[in-house]
């Protein structure tokens, strides 16, 4: 999967897991767009075909949602739940496997909105 992180994801430790689990990432400082909001990030990800991956689950569920309604595109947005709870909450190895497991599943990931915790 070629993967673009919002700047709530662009974590060192997970972006040197991700790469050595054979994703090429970028990231928002490597297109010059740390700190801009949701929607350019977003924009940046359609343009260069790159699934957006998120742990701002609510606006970029809505920016979906906004797409979906207006008859847009997008490759596909992947959001992390993070509910302070260690049962349900992913590290850095639980998103690795969960894409992975949705990688290795098939189903169609453009213009879909996936909740990364499912695929744990």
């Amino acid at each position: 999967m070629n993967l673009y992180l919002d700047d709530d994801t662009a974590k060192k430790q997970l972006i040197a897991r991700l790469i050595k689990a054979g994703h090429p990432v970028v990231q928002p400082v490597d297109a010059g767009l740390s700190g801009v909001s949701d929607p350019r990030h977003l924009l940046y990800a359609i343009q260069q075909d790159l699934l957006l991956l998120t742990k701002n689950h609510d606006d970029f569920r809505d920016l979906h949602l906004l797409l979906q309604a207006a008859g847009g595109r997008h490759p596909g947005i992947l959001a992390i739940r993070a509910d302070n709870n260690t049962k349900r909450d992913m590290n850095d190895g639980d998103i690795a496997r969960a894409l992975r497991k949705l990688e290795q599943s098939g189903i169609p990931l453009a213009n879909e909105f996936h909740i990364l915790n499912h695929w744990r």
